[in-house]
């Protein structure tokens, strides 16, 4: 619109991108022993989200869509599964709704307008002028001035950092690692989210899997 810490720094980093699909996962500790238990792999993103019943994760689409959430994921961000509409995007509400932004640090927000309309303008041109996404890039001209400057600018490239800062009201910033696993039949990715172990994101986010859905904004 990016699953665990991999090993650590810049090594790990390269090692998880270049590992393909599935594999992946296995460089992230809090899941890899799950999966390998299961008497079989699992064979799709989907098949992977139905057994991260205890971690933060989400499908969505290539426009940035929620499809689905699971629990501790609804309880980091909100149900995003609700909106309508191009409602449903996350890069559409990030420059139509303000709340949108108060999940994010505030430091983060320069950086993350221009990553979505670095991505819109990317999907755009790769989905033609008759798609969804063009017609959310169009809109969001009208509708931002700030879209409107950064489209301008006609930025292409601008990835996702792997770390994101959560702001949650209940438990404060989160610092978490997030790895795309992609689907390309589909076009939809698997975002897992976990904190490094024995930091203070790790001790929010257990805490935050206590309150549970008890929080949802």
């Amino acid at each position: 619109m990016s699953l665990a810490r991999p090993t650590s720094g810049r090594a790990a980093s390269r090692l998880v991108g270049a590992m393909p699909g599935w594999d992946r996962l296995l460089v992230m500790p809090q899941l890899s022993a799950r999966l390998r238990r299961s008497s079989s792999r699992p064979k799709s993103p989907k098949a992977i989200f139905d057994r991260l019943d205890d971690t933060p994760a989400e499908i969505v689409t290539e426009l940035g869509e929620t499809l689905r959430q699971t629990p501790l994921g609804v309880a980091l961000t909100g149900d995003t599964t609700r909106y309508s509409g191009l409602a449903r995007s996350i890069g559409y509400r990030w420059f139509t709704d303000p709340a949108t932004r108060t999940l994010y640090v505030a430091d983060d927000h320069a950086f993350l307008s221009r990553m979505f309309a670095s991505g819109l303008r990317e999907l755009a041109t790769l989905r033609g002028t008759g798609s969804r996404a063009a017609h959310c890039a169009e809109l969001l001209r009208e509708e931002s001035e700030e879209f409107r400057r950064l489209w301008d600018q006609h930025e292409i490239g601008i990835r996702p950092d792997q770390v994101k800062r959560f702001v949650h009201p209940e438990v404060g910033v989160l610092e978490l690692n997030c790895q795309r696993l992609l689907d390309p039949d589909q076009s939809h990715s698997l975002l897992v989210y976990t904190a490094a172990p024995g930091s203070e994101s790790h001790e929010r986010l257990r805490l935050l899997s206590v309150i549970g859905t008890q929080t949802l904004r």
